[in-house]
């Protein structure tokens, strides 16, 4: 069930702490606002208004409850978590999600696991060093030289690359076995994974060309819900 349908691509904030310009950022990208459960409360104190929160209510508190009664969509079930279910329930081109890392390392777990459950949606994870995406079927990107580009793959998988220092091409990456992480820009970079398991990884200075790479939906291609 779709609970926000937006043309433009969605900022969702979660509970976790905010950086001190996260959302004016991410807002200058995706201007669609949501709050995934106590997120709202960081949203409210900064003097915003989400158009839905979503999730299990369990971390909002009663002021804003009050102040959001009319656009407050509980979740009740217990089996994922409030990221996870505000994602699954917004159909945009892009989503931007804050506050979903938090550097807590089993939140960072749980933010990848959310990726890899739906990537048929295209959604950056913006942390306070890096951002986080699951690779689609074809990606290009335009960065510096030199750049740090980071590939970690969270099963078996394949992917065809240029313009990386080290080339993946023919490589058999699993994270038990072959990592591809602080590999280097040296010049335009495409990346071919032949499945839905490949994170990249960029610095938040990347964050402006990783929005355009994802939102063109036709170049990069998308990969299936999963069953």
């Amino acid at each position: 069930m779709t609970i926000v349908s937006s043309d433009a691509p969605v900022t969702l904030v979660g509970g976790a702490d905010l950086g001190k310009d996260d959302l004016t950022t991410a807002l200058g990208f995706a201007p669609t606002l949501v709050a995934a459960d106590g997120g709202a409360e960081a949203v409210l104190k900064a003097g915003l208004m989400p158009v839905a929160v979503i999730g299990d209510m369990d971390s909002l508190g009663a002021e804003a409850s009050d102040r959001l009664s009319d656009r407050l969509h509980r979740v009740s079930e217990q089996e994922s978590t409030d990221f996870d279910k505000a994602l699954r329930h917004i159909d945009a081109p892009l989503v931007l999600a804050l506050g979903v890392t938090g550097g807590r390392f089993d939140h960072e777990l749980a933010m990848v696991h959310v990726l890899l459950c739906h990537p048929d949606r295209a959604c950056i994870a913006l942390g306070a060093q890096s951002l986080t995406f699951l690779c689609p079927p074809h990606l290009s990107l335009d960065l510096p030289a030199g750049t740090t580009l980071s590939l970690f793959p969270m099963a078996g998988v394949r992917s065809g690359s240029t313009g990386l220092r080290w080339a993946t091409e023919g490589l058999d990456f699993a994270p038990d076995r072959r990592i591809g992480t602080s590999n280097e820009v040296t010049g335009p970079v495409t990346l071919t994974p032949d499945a839905p398991q490949m994170l990249v990884i960029l610095p938040r200075s990347a964050l402006g060309e990783a929005v355009r790479a994802l939102l063109d939906r036709e170049a990069c291609g998308q990969w299936s819900a999963r069953g």
